[in-house]
């Protein structure tokens, strides 16, 4: 399989654009947006010429709370309360804890990942020889959040290294399906192999991997303050998502190799071969902890991202300010700390996990926030699989120009 490293391609693509109208007389905007919704949906699969199982908007705006939905002919019913892999929406997740963790003084994001953990004589990273992968000690917290570290995104590329022309993640799962996978597993690939993209700060490259390396360092940091083993989920539980959290969800973010199973009601993804479909809700997903583990429903998206640009959960206005804005020097996206600026839809992240497409975002000037869902992969061809991708954003902007937006 050669799945993984795709994912990358949603922050490349270019946005589709709608115009907004300057009518404001009554309108029945769920007509108007279910109207929109069959038109992408059937553009879609005209393009693609196959069924498309669903297509799916949730959208909350100073004009209410809509939802809409197309199901394809072999697809089934979506909801905006529907479990689903919302995959690389997962880094702005592990961004906020990030976040959270500075507010706090548990870590400084200009610190090298190589200090120790402020109050401890512990360093943020494993100080051992597997973790002695290129630029290791140039590297900050920072960096790592917005892609401008270097690190060799392990689980996505084959240019520098593969085995057998696989990425390392797919020939892992491919062999042994229930392997634990753990960010030390992935590093000592950049060890073994010299992996790098170059010295931090001179090249924006995309990398599951650097996240990895954050997901490990929320660990250690927690740890350290919780005087107890503790993991990233136990972080994301804790203080992000769970009970106890300033805004509880229902977010999972599994992290056990058997662990497969999503919470019910959930839709299933696909993902159409030239020569074979497959079903993909069952998941190994220990091989994408803090980049794309997560689990969750629209309508818990839309709480999660809403409350957290508006300020209104754990992160201060000051420090969602910071994830949106703070770019590194080779940047050349919208992309800041875990957090992407989709011009004319909002700020926010997407995520493409085998089967799964979806978008979140939230746009301070017009109070609207978009979740879209597009449960679905054409990898017949690449060209198949990027209109999949970009119908993210037709979806997104069409959904806010039904409303005025």
């Amino acid at each position: 399989m050669k799945k993984l490293r795709l994912l990358a391609f949603s922050l490349l693509l270019p946005f589709i654009f709608g115009g907004c109208s300057d009518d404001e007389t009554e309108k029945d905007y769920q007509l108007e947006l279910d109207g929109a919704m069959k038109n992408i949906h059937a553009n879609l699969q005209t393009s693609l010429n196959t069924d498309v199982p669903s297509l799916s908007v949730y959208i909350v705006s100073p004009k209410g709370t809509y939802f809409s939905t197309v199901k394809g002919t072999n697809g089934s019913v979506v909801t905006p309360n529907t479990y689903f892999r919302f995959a690389s929406n997962t880094k702005n997740f592990t961004s906020t804890a990030i976040l959270k963790m500075m507010q706090d003084g548990w870590l400084n994001l200009d610190d090298k990942i190589t200090a120790n953990i402020p109050g401890t004589t512990v360093s943020y990273v494993p100080n051992i020889a597997d973790w002695n992968f290129p630029h290791k000690n140039e590297i900050t917290i920072r960096q790592l959040l917005q892609h401008n570290a270097g690190i060799y995104d392990v689980s996505n590329d084959i240019s520098q290294y593969n085995v057998g022309g696989e990425t390392y993640t797919d020939q892992m799962l491919a062999t042994q399906p229930n392997f634990q996978f753990s960010p030390s597993d992935y590093v000592k690939v950049l060890t073994d192999h010299n992996l790098t993209y170059g010295t931090p700060n001179t090249v924006y490259h995309y990398s599951n991997t650097g996240f990895s390396i954050l997901g490990e360092i929320i660990s250690r940091v927690y740890s350290e303050k919780s005087n107890a083993v503790k993991t990233y989920g136990d972080f994301m539980y804790d203080k992000i998502t769970g009970p106890s959290a300033k805004k509880p969800l229902g977010i999972k973010f599994p992290e056990l190799a058997s662990d497969q199973q999503l919470p019910s009601p959930y839709v299933k993804g696909l993902i159409k071969y030239s020569d074979h479909d497959e079903i993909t809700d069952l998941k190994n997903a220990s091989a994408h902890i803090a980049e794309g583990n997560g689990v969750g429903t629209m309508v818990m998206l839309t709480q999660y991202i809403r409350s957290l640009m508006k300020g209104e959960n754990v992160l201060y206005s000051s420090s969602v300010e910071l994830m949106r804005t703070s770019k590194g020097p080779a940047t050349t996206s919208g992309y800041a700390l875990g957090c992407s600026n989709f011009t004319g839809i909002g700020y926010g992240h997407n995520g493409a996990t085998e089967g799964y497409l979806s978008l979140m975002a939230y746009d301070p000037q017009s109070d609207v926030s978009v979740i879209v869902l597009l449960p679905f992969w054409d990898l017949s061809s690449t060209a198949k699989f990027e209109k999949c991708l970009t119908t993210l954003n037709t979806t997104a902007i069409e959904a806010k120009r039904t409303l005025g937006y």
